[in-house]
Parts: C-alpha cells; sequence; structure tokens
C-alpha cells in the first residue's frame, strides 16, 4: 500500500511547488502594483483614506452637534443666572446709592449697563428666532449660532 502513496506524494510535490511559485509571483505582482499606485498618487490625496475620512466624520459630526447643543443650553442657564444676579445686583447697588445719598446714573448713560442690556437682547431675540422653527435651529442656522457663541 505505501508503494501507491509514493507516485501520489511524488504527484503532489510539483503542484505544491507550482502553488507556492504562483502565491510569490502573486505576492510580487501586489507589491508592484502598490507601489506603482503610491508614485501615481505621488502628492495626491489617497482615495480610499480619503473616503474614510469622510465616513468618520459623519459618525462623529451627530455627536459633536449634539454636544454643542449642550454647550447652548448651559450657556443659557448661565446667562440667565447672571442676568438674575446682575440685575438683582444692579438694584441693591441702587438702593444703597439712594440710602447714602450718592447721585443716581440713569441706564442711558450707564455703558456698562447698556452693553449688557443690549448683549441679553440679541441674545433673547436669537433664542426666539429658533423657538419659533423649532427647538433645533436649521443647520445653516445651528453654524451661525455656534460661530457667534465661539
Amino acid at each position: 500500500m505505501s508503494h501507491l502513496l509514493k507516485p501520489a506524494s511524488a504527484a503532489v510535490d510539483p503542484l505544491e511547488q507550482l502553488f507556492a511559485k504562483a502565491n510569490n509571483d502573486l505576492n510580487f505582482v501586489q507589491q508592484k502594483l502598490e507601489a506603482e499606485f503610491k508614485g501615481s498618487q505621488a502628492g495626491q490625496v489617497d482615495p480610499f483614506k480619503l473616503q474614510q475620512r469622510i465616513e468618520r466624520i459623519q459618525h462623529e459630526l451627530p455627536l459633536v452637534e449634539d454636544e454643542c447643543r449642550k454647550l447652548i443650553a448651559a450657556k443659557q442657564v448661565l446667562i440667565d443666572k447672571t442676568k438674575k444676579t446682575l440685575v438683582a445686583n444692579r438694584a441693591t447697588i441702587s438702593q444703597l446709592q439712594e440710602h447714602v445719598g450718592v447721585t443716581l446714573c440713569s441706564n442711558e448713560y450707564d455703558v456698562a449697563y447698556s452693553s449688557f442690556m443690549k448683549v441679553l437682547t440679541e441674545w433673547n431675540d436669537r433664542q426666539l428666532q429658533s423657538d419659533d422653527r423649532d427647538y433645533y435651529p436649521a443647520d445653516e442656522d445651528f453654524q451661525k449660532l455656534l460661530s457667534s457663541i465661539v
């Protein structure tokens, strides 16, 4: 029986060598093609890597937008608290000035107060505009809002 295996083994060995040589040849061709592609793409962007980057950004964009919306909401809370505190402090200072007999500065001539009220008015107007359209502003409005915040 072993004499039957020898001819089969002898027939398989050259076939294995042929497959190994074909595999080596294919690896060589693959390396040459990759080198040629990289050479032809020198100074240019790899479209595959660019596509991967676009897909990654598309995946991350909703997360970034969600974080920005949370920041805008937190900013609104901060503005509301600051407004409440500053207006209360201004009223207290005005009462103290009246009590001491110091002349009061009217709101028209108080530059800091006027500027503060202008910023609050602009912010409130912007919030009302976004509330009219929906809770979430349109993409271009969202981009404008983000750029104005920064």
